[in-house]
Order: structure tokens, then C-alpha cells, then sequence
């Protein structure tokens, strides 16, 4: 039931920020700053909060009709070797971003771009970098 409500949710707020984005860009037409992306940030994400939702229920009745189904793709999720293979995989997109990201900054700074959004780009890499460590840590504490 939890993961249903969830669901209702995710399709009430998708709805919202969809309409939202649609009554921007038709009510004020704005040509320059923050206010000329906002509508199409809120439809956007609106659209992807509103696939998520109905997904959910589609996922939810077909797994209701089909109970082995369910059971099989319950196996698959559980499975250590998928969950080791899917750790694996984030690791080495972790590594491959940290690289990727320091070459874009070095990229701006060297192209000019301007100081706000190069150092929005060094302070989402510093966050990333920092949950990294204190993962680690935090997993070398307990194993």
C-alpha cells in the first residue's frame, strides 16, 4: 500500500508542475533570466514524475495478475550476484564521472564561461566526491 500512495503522489505532483509549466509559458512570456527555463524545468520534471507514477501502477497490476511473475522478478532483485554486479557497475560510472567532471571544469574555467555556473559544477563535484568519502569510511567502520 505504501508504494501505492507513493505512486498517487508522484502522479499528483508530476500533473502540478506539468500544468504549472504549460500555464508559465502561456501567461508570461519572458525572454531573459532564470524565468525564461522555469517552465520548461517544471514540465520536464513533470513529465518524468508523471511517467514514474503510472508506471508504478502499471508495474502493480501486471505483477498483481501474474503472481510467478512477481515471484520471479522478486528472485532477481534479491539475487547477490545481480546486487554485486549492479554495485560494480555504479563504482566504475563513480570513477568514470570524477574524471569527466574535472575535465568539464577545467574545460569551463579554460573556455571562460562565466563564475556562477562553473562553480555550481565545482560544488555538485565536491558533493559527489565528499558522499564518496564518507562512504567509505563508513563502510571500512563496518567491515
Amino acid at each position: 500500500m505504501k508504494k501505492n500512495i507513493g505512486n498517487v503522489i508522484a502522479l499528483i505532483v508530476g500533473l502540478v508542475l506539468l500544468g504549472s509549466g504549460l500555464f508559465l509559458i502561456r501567461a508570461y512570456p519572458v525572454e531573459q533570466g532564470v524565468l525564461r527555463a522555469l517552465p520548461y524545468v517544471c514540465i520536464g520534471l513533470g513529465c518524468g514524475l508523471f511517467g514514474q507514477g503510472v508506471s508504478g501502477f502499471v508495474n502493480r497490476a501486471v505483477l498483481k495478475k501474474n503472481p510467478e511473475i512477481a515471484k520471479q522478478q522478486e528472485i532477481e532483485q534479491k539475487d547477490e550476484r545481480n546486487q554485486e554486479i549492479a554495485s560494480r557497475a555504479k563504482a566504475k560510472a563513480y570513477d568514470a564521472m570524477i574524471f569527466v567532471f574535472g575535465a568539464l571544469m577545467v574545460a569551463f574555467a579554460l573556455m571562460g564561461i562565466d563564475l556562477v555556473p562553473v562553480l555550481l559544477l565545482v560544488g555538485a563535484y565536491l558533493y559527489v566526491v565528499g558522499v564518496g568519502i564518507y562512504y567509505r569510511c563508513k563502510l571500512e567502520k563496518e567491515l
